[in-house]
């Protein structure tokens, strides 16, 4: 191929603005233009993190990073080094857009507003020459056979485009996974990730709204075990150890039909010996009013009276029979999980492009050249805290650099 004119980007998402935002200033002389279906871009990017935009997370060890990536995390680790939290916080410096870290790691602009984000890619976009056409859904890919032109992108507006080189950053997109199998490309099956567990349990009854600071969750009948905070909702169990679990569990849980049971440790630091101590050190307490457990105290007696044991009873007063049903729904009770429901704006999905079949030194495909990804294209997903922007923000930097190697 002659010399490269013309790179289509096709999404008008996180990925495909940071990509052109990036690559036009090191390629003035190429024209660079966003294909983007919807009326508006960068709309994910808009809602995220309640509307403040969740940017990264200050996880700045690349080695740690990756531990929050059910599915992409090896391969990230070489592009983390090159390009990572630290590197994001760095350019969106430079870029007038300063962050700022809250308590969880979690980074924010300080304005608390999605907008400064979206603003500042589309202005570093804009003023870099970079043509931004919307409403413009593409429905084909194909090769060219002639020399000088490498693609042929049709859309569903009869449109033609001619491109040298083709970024892809659609997200979870099934119509274009479609056009990139017929390019040769394994789409691995899209299933959901980052969901909540909806139960009928009714020791949960009424509960809504209480939180746990920590438990741990085992999914049983495999080897996974998440801990964090848990919340009771209206439908079941949601929060940081729910989510946890369903990310890592997403294709186990798929083939469920999210039917499944899960076994809780409400008290994952304290031992059950050391239950049984504090029983016996203050055996005149009543069980409602004052307990090892310091859970919610509406959460507590309502597992006392599911038990059938009265709340105003004292622990002496407890037989060894009913101590052991106490110590076994604190530390191994057994949940049944009925169905999921999507956890807001932060829905991502586990599947795409076969991680195998990408150069993760370029993003770039290995099985047709001049063919570049980023994002959740790709079969690429992570925990909530501003982890799935981060793979977008590398990978998109990295094809930018690699685009002309």
């Amino acid at each position: 191929m002659g010399k490269v004119k013309n790179i289509i980007i096709i999404g008008g998402g996180a990925a495909s603005f940071f990509f052109a935002a990036n690559a036009a200033v090191l390629y003035p002389n190429i024209r660079f233009t966003i294909l983007e279906k919807g009326k508006k871009v960068l709309s994910k990017v808009l809602v995220s993190g309640g509307g403040r935009c969740n940017v990264t997370h200050a996880c700045f060890d690349p080695q740690h990073l990756i531990e929050y990536y059910p599915r992409g995390g090896k391969e990230l680790l070489g592009a983390f080094y090159h390009f990572g939290p630290s590197q994001m916080v760095e350019w969106l410096d430079g870029h007038n857009v300063k962050l700022k870290t809250e308590a969880d790691g979690r980074m924010f602009p300080i304005t608390d507003k999605s907008s400064t984000i979206a603003n500042c890619l589309k202005e570093n976009a804009i003023k870099n020459s970079v043509k931004v056409i919307t409403g413009c859904k593409v429905v084909d890919i194909q090769q060219s056979k002639k020399q000088a032109t490498r693609f042929i992108i049709k859309t569903l507006r009869h449109e033609t485009f001619k491109a040298d080189k083709i970024f892809i950053g659609t997200g979870s997109n099934p119509a274009i996974w479609k056009i990139l199998e017929s390019l040769g490309h394994t789409i691995i099956k899209p299933v959901p990730s980052l969901f909540t567990f909806k139960t009928k349990d009714t020791r949960l009854r009424g509960l809504a709204g209480i939180s746990v600071p920590n438990v741990n969750i085992k999914l049983l009948g495999t080897k996974l075990i998440t801990e964090g905070p848990l919340l009771v909702t209206h439908w079941g169990l949601s929060a940081p150890a729910i989510l946890k679990l369903s990310a890592w569990g997403a294709r186990h849980l798929n083939e469920k039909e999210y039917r499944f049971q899960i076994e809780i440790d409400w008290l994952p630091h304290i031992s059950d010996k050391e239950i049984n101590d504090w029983k016996n050190n203050h055996a005149k307490k009543q069980l409602s009013n004052y307990q090892i457990t310091k859970l919610p105290k509406r959460l507590w007696q309502n597992f006392l009276l599911h038990l059938g044991v009265e709340p105003t009873r004292k622990w002496a007063d407890l037989n060894k029979e009913a101590f052991q049903k106490i110590i076994l729904l604190l530390k191994k009770s057994t949940w049944s999980i009925n169905g999921k429901t999507t956890f807001k704006e932060e829905f991502v999905t586990a599947g795409g492009v076969d991680l195998k079949e990408v150069d993760f030194k370029t993003f770039q495909s290995k099985l047709v050249s001049d063919l570049y990804f980023a994002g959740e294209v790709l079969n690429i997903d992570a925990l909530t805290g501003g982890f799935n922007f981060q793979a977008a923000w590398t990978g998109a930097f990295i094809a930018s650099e690699g685009l002309l190697k």
